[in-house]
């Protein structure tokens, strides 16, 4: 990998083109779910914008912010957050989502929303955990069932598309102390724990039938916590039982 990563706004058709085949190559999407050139120059004029990561030119990464009134003040959603295959596993996306902190600061803007898959533990760690996000609300089944075939078993099942939402405030105490490099110590104590499967995807492909039972288990956990006020604000890895921390907010 080059020693060399520039993170930088994407502004011409081609480098936006560029971004829509990473959508290809990283999300492996049905063609209809890939968000076109033409979204990506429609978020810009709107007041979004898209940072790109480039290797010797090359586009390797992108994150996509989307112009949107959140808690009463301007903030943005980020929309998608992808880094080429070959480039995972070096600080690209971190680094991505710093810049997206530090182009939404000096905007005037502090506050950053996304969603991201609850049963995936390296999404929940890179989210509460290296960027300080914390989580709040559950959507349940939000963009529709998934139908997918498990490797294993040939099994045809559909899984919920359930979601949590991320939220980033830019200022906050855990959020400035990662950004500028700092450890963060979490003093607050934690109330509940809920376990995740530490390999999801083997999970779905060994025993599918488990994996939609193990999804319902984590929605209803969830969901009952947020009922009663919790927070989701850490994440801690662990090969057999990873879990999310939650505390009072």
């Amino acid at each position: 990998m080059p020693k060399e990563i520039e993170i930088r706004e994407c502004t011409t058709i081609d480098e936006l083109a560029a971004c829509v085949q990473l959508q290809r190559d990283v999300f492996a999407l049905p063609e209809i779910e890939i968000s076109p050139v033409r979204h990506l120059i429609v978020t810009k004029n709107a007041g979004g914008f898209t940072l790109g990561a480039f290797a010797d030119g090359e586009l390797v990464g992108f994150v996509l912010s989307v112009p949107a009134f959140l808690r009463g003040e301007r903030a943005f959603y980020s929309h998608m957050t992808a880094v080429r295959r070959d480039f995972q596993g070096h600080g690209i996306g971190a680094g991505l989502k710093w810049a997206q902190r530090e182009r939404s600061l000096a905007e005037g803007v502090k506050y950053i929303k996304w969603t991201f898959e609850p049963v995936k533990a390296r999404n929940a760690y890179f989210n509460l955990e290296k960027l300080g996000a914390i989580v709040r609300d559950y959507a349940s089944n939000f963009y529709g069932t998934d139908y997918s075939t498990a490797e294993e078993s040939g099994e045809r099942i559909g899984l919920a598309s359930d979601r949590l939402f991320a939220e980033w405030n830019l200022e906050g105490e855990k959020v400035t102390a990662l950004a500028a490099g700092n450890d963060f110590v979490e003093c607050r104590p934690i109330v509940r724990e809920i376990t995740i499967p530490p390999d999801w995807y083997g999970l779905v492909n060994a025993d599918p039938k488990g994996a939609v039972t193990e999804q319902v288990r984590i929605k209803y956990e969830f969901e009952d916590a947020f009922s009663n006020g919790l927070i989701a604000g850490g994440f801690e890895r662990d090969g057999t039982a990873p879990k999310y921390l939650l505390y009072e907010e």
